[in-house]
């Protein structure tokens, strides 16, 4: 008898929670209120958590949670334009759940009109006030428009995309590689930061604010870099 009503309780407990689950989904609809400088700090702590190993938001009671809440609409607090490389998924470089940052990626971080208009959308509908533009070490995209290679395919559209930073550090101390990384990055958060007509006013009126940033693949650690 005992063991039936326990079983009854427990029963009841988990139809209770996933309850609790689809009401908090329900009312999270509508923008991100999360300040630039909130966003950057959220950031900054997850990347730290994840170089010393202390990961909490990719673990598996979290995300399960995560999951149930942002299954009805999304509240992104900051934009990451990154690279494709499978070495740099920004939810586990910052230490961030589901729901928590709108992900734009393509080799080399190129932005073109497509994904301007999918970073414009997660400002101007979904609230988010932090965008951040994170190149990475020995970057294979950036690697090959330092070596002027001949890819075919559309790849070549890619490293013409990432000449102007090459072109900027050509000659330059240091390796060339990481000189046009670290170029590139800030190349393509000035041009974010300038764009018109969305994220421009934004940044202006101090409720967008965009950043560029490094990601060592050898310490997981993320640099912002000035520009």
């Amino acid at each position: 008898m005992t063991a039936k009503i326990k079983k009854v309780n427990t029963a009841q407990i988990t139809a209770l929670a996933f309850l609790l689950g689809a009401l908090a989904s329900s009312f999270a609809a509508g923008p991100s209120n999360v300040s630039p400088d909130e966003a950057l700090k959220r950031l900054m702590q997850g990347n730290a958590r994840f170089v010393f190993g202390h990961m909490t938001h990719v673990a598996p009671g979290h995300v399960a949670e995560a999951r149930r809440a942002v299954a009805k609409s999304q509240m992104p607090f900051a934009i990451i334009v990154g690279c494709s490389d499978s070495r740099v998924g920004p939810e586990i470089v910052f230490d961030q759940g589901l729901g928590d940052i709108f992900v734009v990626r393509t080799a080399g971080e190129v932005v073109d009109a497509t994904a301007l208009g999918s970073i414009e959308y997660a400002v101007d509908h979904l609230g988010s006030s932090l965008i951040v533009v994170l190149g990475h070490k020995r970057c294979g995209a950036v690697s090959a428009a330092v070596a002027t290679a001949k890819e075919p395919g559309h790849i070549a559209a890619v490293l013409k995309a990432i000449e102007p930073a090459v072109e900027q550090t050509k000659g330059k101390p240091g390796d060339p590689v990481e000189n046009a990384v670290r170029a590139q990055a800030v190349d393509v958060a000035k041009q974010l930061h300038d764009a018109k007509p969305i994220l421009a006013k934004r940044v202006h009126s101090g409720k967008l604010k965009v950043v560029a940033a490094r990601y060592d693949l050898d310490t997981g650690k993320v640099e912002f870099l000035p520009f």
